[in-house]
């Protein structure tokens, strides 16, 4: 995608939705992909559900953190984790092994974690927000909302009119499938809303929003489309 808008780190500002975890065969590499954006060029990087999520059930001892998380994508992120010897890969692994495993990963990639946890809710400019869920439309001053709602929140968000603030909230995490049936990018009617999620998870695409002298531009890469 980076090589299709022609992406210029020393002009170019990119922010990223968040969700580099549990979403693909390589969480590991994308995280690495990710840090080194950010260290490199200074990217806006936010948190997601899935984000927070790996790092609650990986940091805690919360059996239910870990059941959650393993039954919404954690076993593709265990796995890019592991080396082709690992237990993970035995027909028989269970629950101790697991827990085994979460502690190799806590020091070998306390990095990662520290990383996910770091992330900001939210990135603020003149015109707009961008945040990975949404905002809750009955707080009236959206920043004080609960964390939760910054990540999970949907149709409460999608289905009313952002009355906060007079920005245009730009954020990912519902799939443009659900909000007009296509995989292109959703301006809402009201103008207060641009939803970006392409579904690329899902084996639809992967959207990107470029912002240019006041006018937006849609780029997009079908899931698994070569630059």
């Amino acid at each position: 995608m980076l090589k299709k808008v022609n992406y210029r780190p020393s002009e170019d500002k990119l922010i990223l939705m968040g969700d580099y975890v549990d979403r693909g065969l390589n969480s590991k590499g994308i995280v690495d992909q990710v840090m080194a954006l950010k260290r490199e060029w200074d990217v806006t990087v936010l948190k997601g559900n899935h984000d927070k999520m790996a790092y609650d059930a990986l940091t805690s001892e919360d059996d239910k953190l870990d059941t959650h998380w393993l039954n919404n994508g954690g076993l593709y992120t265990l796995m890019s984790y592991c080396e082709a010897d690992s237990d993970f890969f035995k027909a028989d692994f269970g629950w101790h092994d697991y827990m085994l495993l979460k502690e190799e990963i806590r020091q070998k990639y306390k990095h990662h974690l520290d990383f996910l946890s770091s992330l900001p809710l939210y990135h603020e400019t003149e015109d707009h927000i961008f945040v990975h869920a949404g905002i809750n439309p009955l707080i009236e001053d959206w920043k004080q909302q609960e964390p939760y709602d910054f990540i999970w929140i949907r149709e409460p968000f999608y289905t009313n009119p952002v009355v906060s603030t007079d920005k245009t909230v730009i954020f990912g995490h519902t799939s443009t499938m659900d909000l007009h049936d296509s995989e292109d990018i959703w301006f809402s009617p009201q103008g207060d809303k641009i939803g970006v999620d392409g579904g690329c998870a899902y084996g639809q695409r992967l959207n990107c929003l470029e912002i240019s002298g006041g006018e937006y531009i849609t780029h997009f890469v079908r899931n698994g489309e070569k630059p």
